[in-house]
């Protein structure tokens, strides 16, 4: 064997073994890694039942958490919103901005105010258009909108304006509530319709929402209002923690009236020192970028502020304070 062989087999057997002890070790390693992430994994990662209250009340009527099937529905919308973290934290925030201009509403109209849960249920606070066509907070469908005194049509859809929407619906609830002299079945009336409510309730020979066998969506309905209620106000006890500063503070505007035509809502805007995206973020129900207003309609359009474009004016001081379970959403 010649010295170039010699050292090319030396070489060539110093790296396998090399490499082989390494293939080794890595084996070793990665085997030791997988055994110290499952030992992690099943140490620190936990999953929790959530509590179901032992009374609850919609609108002042008493939920019957002792049968079986409630409790356990109220438990299923309280598990998927507080495992559902990104949406339910999202409602959170927005409900900071939207409930203080709902409560008001329905208290003016002596809707009780539970019935701003149906809302954030509804629509999750956004201005969304389900497959159905409804629109909106309060997810009205074209008909029924127009029948509560709404404006609909391809310039204005007050679907998307919040007190008018909020006065509609409480037009509607007062309707079922007239029906039934019941709370809850006036919320499930909203989602089913009055007349899907009565043919089952004379169908059924029941007389509360609780006794009725309703469809899927239905029969979900109130217990989703309820579990936000829940969250909303005890934030904490179900792993909520969230500083005054992590929620979406109300911005104050003003209003300009205006009972002429507007031929271009950009320049509208412009006018006003904002953009037209700032004009379609505070008036949604303006669907076109001009106002014909051939009636002479007299509208409200909201400006915002001076100053509105500093979050830090509107958190105001003390914004460190964590929400906590006795004030919930409501109490700040």
């Amino acid at each position: 064997m010649n010295i170039k062989r010699l050292l090319f087999t030396i070489i060539f057997t110093t790296i396998a073994l090399i490499s082989g002890k390494y293939l080794i070790y890595s084996s070793h390693y990665e085997k030791n890694s997988d055994e110290n992430y499952k030992k992690a994994f099943q140490t620190n990662y936990r999953i929790f039942s959530v509590e179901v209250p032992e009374k609850l009340a919609f609108c002042n009527e008493a939920v019957p958490l002792k049968i079986y099937y409630v409790r356990e529905a109220l438990d299923r919308e309280l598990l998927t919103n507080t495992y559902w973290q990104s949406n339910t934290i999202l409602m959170l925030k927005r409900a900071y901005r939207w409930f203080p201009v709902i409560e008001p509403i329905l208290k003016k109209n002596n809707i009780p105010e539970d019935f701003k849960y149906l809302a954030l249920i509804e629509s999750s606070f956004l201005n969304v258009v389900s497959p159905s066509n409804a629109a909106g907070f309060w997810q009205f469908i074209k008909p029924t909108g127009q029948k509560y005194g709404l404006e609909i049509t391809e310039e204005v859809d007050e679907r998307y304006n919040l007190e008018k929407a909020t006065e509609a619906a409480c037009k509607f609830i007062n309707t079922t509530y007239g029906m039934f002299d019941n709370w809850t079945l006036a919320a499930a009336a909203y989602n089913m319709g009055e007349s899907g409510v009565k043919r089952a309730i004379e169908s059924q020979n029941v007389s509360t929402y609780y006794d009725l066998y309703l469809n899927e969506e239905t029969s979900r309905y109130v217990y989703r209002i309820l579990a936000l209620k829940i969250i909303c106000t005890q934030p904490v006890k179900y792993g909520y923690y969230l500083r005054i500063k992590d929620l979406y503070p109300p911005i104050p505007y003003e209003t300009v009236k205006i009972d002429s035509s507007i031929s271009s809502l950009v320049t509208f805007a412009k006018n006003h020192n904002i953009t037209y995206r700032i004009l379609k973020d505070f008036n949604p129900w303006l669907r076109n970028k001009q106002l014909s207003n051939k009636a002479k309609k007299m509208y409200e359009i909201k400006i915002p502020k001076a100053g509105f474009d500093n979050y830090d004016n509107l958190l105001g001081k003390d914004n460190d304070h964590l929400l906590n379970d006795t004030t919930g959403i409501s109490g700040w």
